[in-house]
């Protein structure tokens, strides 16, 4: 079950809390997705959650995601508490400016009273609720955490008679938190906008009228009625009216698509200027906006290299620099002759301000999170960070034939009887056995046949996988339609020319009776697909097909492929697949794009499984890694370039962050910069960081 972190604002606490539940014995592994607050948990776990939550972050509060109103409630409370955050801090701004505006007016009160009073109600008005923070951290045993560290640093600049700098260092603090809020909730609105495809209601007809209802109150078979401007809040099929849909919520197509009577009409689609009424056909939990919905909500879990690496490298990277500040500030006045222990303190004090990894913390899974919903936002749906990091190393594309590079829409073309029988008859045989199959070629023989044949003819029934079908009529008459390794297989012998395209070859009792050709037309956007994967260097880009040799031949030609793999069975599809894998070197990925059910097989095998048109195969969906939810080959390009623009991010953050505080570290210890400067490199960069990685929300190609 799904639950929002009410008022959970730091990640360095997010991922203490992340670390702890999954100590929990008996919990499957879980991962708080820190962008949108939210953690997926059995519900018998959920009391011990919250008891560690509590025993980190007292304030926050596991409340179940479809409590959203309420969770909505909560934020109008966040964004009082932040208006009230920053009164405190211009407040404290206000008496620290005039501080350092008026130091002998102040001097000259007896005992230094009038600087002290001051310097230390600026002090408590912006660090007050650090103090706090820290004091019931220190109750829980944590003394690694930054409100801790940054309460034992001003407190020592005080100690030191270090006013100005114990005051700056609270109020640059609670400025750069204000800041880096304000950044993080825009950011998590940005997240909330892509991915807010969820319906509101449905307007379900009963007794003539329609009435509003929740979507999760609707039955499979059910009709209901779509008004102009209204979202489509169930898949089903449209029964009345005609009207253009914008689909671009989930396909990222700007281009509104025609729907009339007998067409599918999807879950989040929103309907323009027509009154469509609708007979559902999937109930709201097996929608295709509810699958996206919890897929991409689900995606954080799997959480990229490098975001597991900083996971780690956070844990012991503060405990490292505060040990280096306390070696700093003990050794030195000790070992070296003339040093003076309040230098020294201070410089120990600097390296305590700039201990937190907050920046690395805060912006990378954002960085990632964000790349995730700019792909959904394009009609690429991304099941997990470490798929689009893996997308940055592609080395081989394996395509599949029909329904990828094609359009699997397919049309019969030519009849050929042999000697003996009639081109009728063989056409009339070829529909009989194909008029329980659902086959895109099935379809064309259907259609070119024109008529339902009569079902009642045929006694039994055989689908032999990969190579066509075996039906017995009530006469006794066996047919057999399909490839021509299903003729070898049953020793009808047959002779004919080399014939480019898909052949279905028809036998009637061990006799070859003639063959239809059927024609499928390229994708308009498949060269551009190969040509885009090329310009970002993919090394080999590679064809796989159950068709014949001529059919693939044509095809792989025409696109300039580095190669094909003709009539391949389901099975022999993962057994090339196995051997392209024993020959990539390390890092190399590859990846599989496939068009539905048949290919699930493969499209798990492979390190990236792509699917095409997933939404409306289930089993694409399960097996895929990444779907492109339109056809289009091309959006795999696309998918490329978001991965690579949010890692080129996440890079320039991980740079930024260590860079700036790797500096500040070696100046502080040198005595070479000020509190005001280690601020910067936390509070700061944090926010920098985290202004970055909300870049990757606003991809474009």
């Amino acid at each position: 079950m799904r639950y929002i972190l009410d008022k959970l604002d730091c990640a360095h606490c997010a991922a203490k809390i992340e670390r702890e539940i999954n100590k929990i014995e008996g919990i499957e592994p879980v991962s708080i997705n820190f962008a949108t607050r939210s953690i997926h948990l059995d519900p018998i776990h959920l009391e011990a959650a919250q008891e560690i939550i509590t025993g980190i972050e007292p304030q926050v509060v596991l409340i179940p995601a479809r409590q959203a109103r309420e969770v909505a409630a909560s934020g109008e409370k966040g964004l009082r508490g932040m208006r009230l955050h920053f009164i405190r801090t211009l407040l404290a701004g206000i008496l620290f400016a005039g501080g350092l505006l008026f130091p002998q007016a102040l001097s000259a009160v007896p005992h230094r009273l009038g600087e002290y009073g001051v310097f230390l109600t600026a002090y408590l008005l912006a660090g007050g609720p650090v103090i706090w923070a820290a004091l019931q951290n220190l109750g829980q045993r944590e003394v690694f955490d930054e409100k801790f560290l940054m309460t034992i640093a001003t407190a020592g600049a005080i100690a030191i008679d270090q006013l100005p700098e114990a005051v700056a260092v609270m109020l640059f603090f609670a400025l750069g938190e204000y800041l880096q809020s304000l950044a993080l909730n825009r950011s998590r609105r940005s997240i909330a906008e892509l991915l807010d495809l969820r319906p509101d209601y449905a307007r379900l007809i009963g007794g003539g009228v329609s009435r509003r209802v929740d979507p999760q109150e609707v039955a499979v078979g059910q009709l209901i009625e779509v008004r102009p401007g209204e979202k489509i809040p169930l898949d089903g099929e449209v029964v009345s009216g005609t009207s253009f849909v914008d689909t671009s919520a989930l396909t990222g197509e700007s281009v509104p698509r025609r729907v009339e009577p007998g067409e599918g009409a999807l879950a989040g689609y929103i309907n323009g200027s027509g009154l469509l009424r609708v007979r559902v056909s999937r109930e709201y939990a097996q929608s295709s906006v509810a699958k996206i919905l919890a897929l991409v909500e689900n995606a954080a879990a799997r959480k990229a290299p490098t975001e597991k690496f900083l996971t780690a490298f956070a844990r012991w990277y503060t405990p490292l620099v505060v040990f280096i500040a306390l070696a700093l500030t003990v050794f030195p006045p000790l070992l070296l002759p003339g040093a003076v222990f309040s230098q020294w303190l201070y410089r120990g004090l600097i390296l305590l301000v700039i201990s937190c990894p907050c920046a690395l913390v805060v912006s990378i899974p954002l960085g990632y999170f964000g790349g995730l919903g700019s792909a959904s936002r394009s009609g690429i749906l991304v099941k997990g960070a470490n798929y689009l990091d893996a997308l940055t190393h592609l080395h081989t594309v394996v395509l599949d034939k029909t329904g990828t590079l094609t359009k699997g829409v397919f049309r019969v073309n030519k009849i050929v009887a042999q000697e003996g029988f009639t081109e009728e008859e063989v056409l009339h045989w070829a529909a009989l056995s194909e008029a329980h199959s659902s086959h895109p070629i099935a379809r064309s023989i259907l259609a070119a046949y024109g008529r339902d044949p009569d079902t009642n003819l045929i006694a039994d029934y055989q689908e032999i996988r990969g190579r066509g079908l075996a039906v017995t009529t009530r006469e006794g008459s066996k047919i057999l339609v399909g490839n021509k390794g299903l003729l070898e297989r049953a020793g009808v012998e047959y002779s004919l020319p080399d014939i480019a395209g898909t052949v279905v070859y028809v036998a009637l009792d061990k006799v070859f009776a003639g063959y239809l050709t059927i024609a499928d037309e390229m994708r308009e956007e498949s060269r551009e697909a190969v040509e885009g994967l090329r310009r970002q260097g993919v090394k080999e880009i590679l064809m796989v097909t159950g068709d014949n040799e001529e059919a693939a031949a044509r095809i792989a030609t025409g696109l300039g492929l580095d190669g094909y793999y003709p009539e391949r069975l389901p099975e022999e599809k993962v057994q090339l697949l196995e051997e392209l894998l024993a020959q990539r070197g390390p890092g190399e990925k590859l990846a599989f794009v496939g068009d539905g059910i048949n290919d699930a097989p493969v499209i798990t095998r492979a390190d990236i499984g792509v699917a095409m048109g997933g939404l409306g195969a289930d089993a694409a969906i399960e097996a895929a890694d990444v779907v492109l939810m339109d056809d289009n080959p091309h959006k795999l390009v696309q998918a490329v370039d978001i991965a690579r623009h949010t890692r080129r991010i996440v890079k320039q953050n991980i740079v930024l962050a260590l860079g700036v505080k790797g500096l500040v570290v070696a100046l502080g210890a040198a005595g070479l910069a000020t509190m005001w400067l280690a601020v910067f490199a936390d509070v700061g960069v944090a926010l920098l960081a985290v202004l970055n990685a909300a870049r990757t929300l606003r991809y474009g190609p």
